[in-house]
């Protein structure tokens, strides 16, 4: 499948006002350092609730919480969030809070169990896609976060979701139309099946480079263990030995991808070997790799059966962003909430009265549509 396809798998937590914080820098760095010790003049300024309902209160340091995580997440990316936008930046997140807080009330047992499961999924995800727990944790702290805060708003937005979902249903029909009207985007590209080691050449709590004496030794042991793999040793037991990729070691060092989804040397070395050959030694910004090759596998079109789940998915989301304005409207009014802060509330009545506001030519609009079909 095309990249495009990838997003519609269990990654739909890079949506979320949490998760989506805990990108990693390229150079695997925490994509924002912890404050300065010095303590804050807000720290013993009250905690104000600058939003109610029925039920919850929303207080400061939940909103300043959310959007430290967005801009941690806009510097990991390069990138800076113009002043100007700031503000309805944190309009959003407030009304993200909100909705997980009156959906996370109307959720059954049924869909409470569904958002734990799909919520402690993605956790799971979260710290095996990490160089090291100690480097989320890190990352976390930064964001004044732990792994137990972490794993709760996950399961709270999950929650929060399974009730939306509820109000959605896409048929067995809709899911194969949609695979049969986009073939393009289930395309899946050549691929090869290739273990490796890695010795790595970063520190595995700081991620920083280590100094050119260790580097030495680990090219020391990266060549030894090259002539025990090609002595005929068990590779697969040599990486779950030796190997310092956490996210591959334990299942003997494997990974299936295609090309432009590894550094280049890697993804070079790799499609270049034949057959249960094994690579010299080879170096990325990583470390010192040993790879491979098991199978190559030529470009091919996905079956359906393997990808309808995620063609559901994707499209419950659609549909969900596409209902989720007018049902927030309904459930705000039921559960009375109320805008204390008043930044806040002039943004909340600001987007209200737009709402609600004539479109132009709308009657004319109106009129169109009877005689045209429906958008898809």
């Amino acid at each position: 499948m095309k990249s495009k396809m990838k997003t519609f798998g269990v990654l739909l937590a890079a949506t979320t006002m949490t998760t989506v914080a805990l990108a990693v820098s390229p150079d695997n760095k925490p994509a924002a350092e912890p404050a300065a010790s010095a303590p804050k003049l807000d720290a013993f300024l009250p905690d104000s609730v600058i939003a109610k309902g029925k039920g919850f209160e929303i207080k400061r340091s939940q909103l300043d919480e959310a959007l430290v995580g967005v801009k941690a997440t806009a510097t990991s990316r390069g990138q800076e969030i113009p002043p100007a936008q700031l503000g309805m930046i944190e309009k959003r997140l407030l009304d993200r809070l909100i909705q997980i807080q009156i959906l996370k009330a109307k959720a059954n047992d049924a869909q409470k169990a569904e958002g734990k499961k799909e919520g402690d999924k993605r956790f799971e995800m979260i710290k095996k896609r990490a160089p090291s727990e100690e480097m989320l944790a890190k990352q976390l702290k930064s964001m004044n976060l732990t792994l137990d805060v972490l794993q709760s708003r996950l399961v709270e937005e999950a929650t929060a979701e399974a009730v939306l979902k509820s109000n959605i249903k896409i048929t067995d029909e809709q899911v194969k139309k949609f695979y049969d009207d986009n073939p393009s985007q289930f395309e899946e590209p050549e691929m090869v099946r290739a273990s490796h080691i890695l010795i790595g050449t970063k520190d595995a709590k700081t991620g920083e480079d280590l100094k050119d004496d260790q580097k030495k030794a680990k090219k020391k042991q990266a060549e030894d263990l090259l002539k025990r793999a090609r002595a005929g040793e068990d590779f697969a037991k040599l990486a779950k030995e030796f190997s310092e990729d956490p996210g591959s070691k334990d299942n003997g060092g494997e990974y299936t991808f295609g090309k432009g989804k590894m550094v280049p040397e890697f993804e070079a070395a790799a499609f270049s070997l034949k057959t249960n050959q094994i690579s010299d030694v080879v170096t990325t910004q990583f470390g010192y790799h040993i790879i491979k090759l098991s199978e190559k596998m030529p470009a091919k079109k996905v079956e359906f059966d393997k990808v309808k789940t995620e063609i559901k998915d994707y499209l419950e989301r659609q549909e969900m962003d596409k209902m989720l304005p007018d049902y927030y409207a309904k459930i705000k009014k039921e559960a009375d909430v109320q805008i204390l802060d008043e930044k806040m509330k002039a943004l909340d009545d600001a987007e209200v009265s737009a709402n609600a506001a004539p479109k132009p030519d709308a009657g004319k609009d109106a009129k169109d549509s009877k005689d045209k079909p429906a958008a898809k």
